[in-house]
């Protein structure tokens, strides 16, 4: 039997923290689709089963347009049973307006453990809710050793005891429970580890990164299980239809913001043109240097799908060279460090004064 595992889609985020309207609105459509290729390549790949281990959904109150994809992708593929469990971030309600909810659909509860069987195969599961403690996981979940158990949690693995407020999952409570494969969500990358000596645990990330806290590789998990060895592979597929990078650029010793592009241009050689990259510059720069950071974004931003730079540099300042300079230049720099400031708080106040003396445009 083979079985996708796979969470976080959040469908319908918003997208907008660096994002305008159009492109955010570009990328929630590029999720969605991305959630319809994956049910394609379930069909193209005799998947039986969809496990949804949590966050299919951003928000409460879900579009017309998003309730009806969802609906209709499940209702067309009959073959196919998506077993669906709450995440923090999930309501029911694109199911509400339905008089008769899907057969293929399989939900889960607060209340108590559900377990649906396929043969000797058994998928248990229980949302975070204000019934959920660690009774419920502790003492109710019972599991037959000769069965191939698969256990689907949404929550982030801890040594701490759960509560429905948190979503952590203890997981030494879950060890020696005949576990042969704990489907998590919540966390937003690729893991995966062993759980017991019988079991594994594994977090399959998201379907598309969509800040760059989620930058890598996403995609979902492919599971296939011999029944008669009962022996279960898993494969993580990458999936999502763009990447995120952050890639920390070394300036240092550069004195002009083309050199500054010579560095960035060596750095992003082989980024793909439809990614989403987040630049940083790092490294140790004189104080007469310059760089252009909005330039900067418009540049590369006219190259990529998506882009944002960061100065983080740090300024190589020699004290000696500035306690006996007469400029206006040195009186304002012994006049900054001799500040009771922060180091960052006194290299921002220079770099924009050594801006305004030169006479640049300040921002």
């Amino acid at each position: 039997m083979k079985i996708i595992h796979c969470s976080d889609m959040h469908l319908e985020s918003k997208m907008e923290s660096n994002l305008d309207s159009k492109k955010a609105q570009e990328r929630r459509h590029e999720i969605l689709i991305t959630y319809q290729r994956m049910i394609k390549y379930a069909v193209e790949n005799n998947v039986q089963i969809i496990l949804i281990a949590g966050d299919m959904f951003d928000k409460r109150n879900v579009s017309a347009k998003v309730k009806n994809i969802v609906i209709n992708s499940i209702k067309s593929n009959p073959q196919i049973d998506f077993i669906y469990l709450k995440g923090n971030h999930d309501e029911i309600n694109f199911i509400s307006d339905l008089e008769i909810i899907p057969s293929n659909l399989k939900l889960f509860s607060s209340d108590e453990w559900i377990t649906y069987r396929y043969g000797n195969i058994t998928i248990s599961g229980i949302e975070f809710g204000e019934h959920l403690g660690e009774r419920k996981i502790n003492n109710t979940l019972l599991l037959n050793k000769n069965d191939i158990n698969l256990v689907v949690l949404h929550g982030q693995v801890s040594e701490t005891t759960p509560t429905y407020k948190n979503e952590l999952i203890n997981i030494k409570s879950l060890k020696n429970k005949n576990i042969d494969y704990l489907a998590l969500g919540h966390i937003h990358k690729f893991e995966q580890e062993r759980l017991d000596e019988r079991g594994i645990y594994c977090y399959p990330g998201c379907l598309e990164g969509r800040g760059f806290d989620e930058c890598g590789e996403k995609g979902f998990v492919l599971l296939d299980i011999n029944e008669t060895d009962k022996k279960i592979e898993t494969e993580f597929v990458p999936f999502a239809s763009r990447h995120l990078y952050e890639i920390e650029v070394d300036v240092s010793g550069t004195m002009t913001t083309p050199e500054v592009e010579d560095k960035i241009d060596e750095y992003l050689k082989d980024i793909e043109k439809e990614a989403l990259v987040k630049i940083v510059l790092v490294g140790e720069t004189e104080i007469n240097s310059e760089r252009d950071i909005s330039y900067l974004e418009k540049r590369y931003g006219s190259i990529y799908y998506f882009v944002k730079v960061y100065d983080k540099t740090t300024l190589k300042i020699d004290y000696k060279n500035y306690e006996n300079d007469a400029s206006l230049k040195g009186e304002f720099i012994r006049l900054v460090l001799g500040e009771d400031l922060p180091q960052d708080i006194k290299q921002k106040i220079i770099i924009t004064g050594i801006k305004a003396i030169r006479g640049e445009e300040v921002e």
